[in-house]
């Protein structure tokens, strides 16, 4: 729930610093953007460093000088946003152009997903460059300011509680998970099994990971992510510490425990295996094969078919798990009760 206090009437209100950070929001994303796409712009223009990613450029979907148009579509958007009469232009176009930037600048940092996991475990065998996740961060953390600052803007422009910034019709929280819920869960438990048993069909052995400690503890939280994870998002253990856990049992499980692992996770593997399965079907239609033997590794392309989509199934079904047990676990606006 937001950070409210209560005025002289006895309403609550959104704190004052929140507002202004709000406020000021479409300014810090603007100069960030403005500044990030300078940098591209310096690098489109010959001067990109080496070796900053495992394919030709450091970022997907947007490359080159297109990296360079979208920060510059992006600035502009932000600049509407950021100009005091903002509350005057046309609503539903600004926020949609500010969304599709948003989307295309987090989708282009897709590669950010495996700088995550190179950087955690350095022993995995996955490639990690510096420069490179640097500037799949940069793009990425414009994205999300960009989308944050077009949330600030509709729940300012929308009648809505004054405490919260919900919408009049926006859903109030949930008294119990749903059914669609445990569906999502579930179907996100299946993709990751689905992804198992295509791995076991072509052989364990037959994977770029290397071995080691590193390879175990991704191994433990690729299951963990893909089982638990997902049925805590549904299940009571996932709001109530189970009672046979010595002194934890009975206690309310911290919410961002559950509720962040489980919106980033998805959230990776929605973009990443998205973008991946588009990419597939491209190549496929153009008579190429996706995933052409390198490396020494060489995998039937019948594989990918089966684990890029599972992938994709796992991660949206966690999304919308996730976006259950946020509902379930805010407290109610005191104002508004939503």
């Amino acid at each position: 729930m937001a950070t409210t206090f209560t005025d002289h009437t006895g309403t609550p209100r959104r704190a004052p610093g929140r507002r202004a950070l709000q406020r000021r929001l479409p300014v810090i994303a603007l100069a960030w953007v403005t500044a990030y796409g300078a940098l591209r712009a310096h690098w489109a223009s010959g001067h990109r460093p080496d070796d900053m990613s495992p394919v030709d450029t450091d970022l997907v979907a947007f490359t080159g000088w297109a990296s360079v148009a979208l920060c510059g579509a992006a600035a502009a958007v932000l600049l509407a946003l950021a100009h005091p009469g903002a509350g005057r232009l046309p609503r539903r176009p600004l926020l949609a152009a500010a969304w599709t930037a948003a989307l295309c600048l987090v989708a282009s940092g897709a590669l950010l997903l495996l700088d995550v996991i190179g950087a955690v475990l350095p022993g995995l065998g996955i490639a990690f460059y510096p420069l490179g996740a640097l500037s799949r961060a940069a793009c990425v953390a414009a994205g999300i300011m960009t989308g944050l600052s077009a949330l600030a803007h509709a729940r300012r422009t929308r009648a809505g509680c004054a405490a919260c910034g919900r919408a009049t019709t926006a859903p109030g929280a949930l008294a119990h998970t749903p059914a669609w819920a445990y569906w999502a869960a579930y179907l996100a438990v299946a993709g990751c099994l689905t992804r198992i048993i295509a791995q076991a069909a072509v052989g364990f052995g037959e994977s770029p990971l290397s071995g080691g400690a590193s390879a175990i503890l991704f191994e433990a939280g690729f299951v963990l992510g893909g089982s638990l994870l997902p049925l805590a998002l549904v299940h009571s253990f996932g709001r109530t510490w189970p009672r046979r856990l010595p002194r934890l049992g009975g206690r309310r499980v911290p919410r961002r425990l559950v509720l962040w692992p489980g919106a980033a996770i998805s959230g990776g593997l929605t973009v990443y295996f998205g973008l991946m399965l588009l990419q597939m079907f491209w190549e496929r239609l153009n008579g190429r094969n996706p995933f052409p033997a390198e490396g020494g590794l060489a995998l039937p392309e019948a594989f990918f078919w089966v684990a890029v989509p599972a992938y994709l199934l796992w991660g949206a079904g966690m999304a919308v798990a996730a976006r259950a047990y946020a509902r379930r676990t805010r407290l109610p606006c005191p104002s508004c009760a939503r």
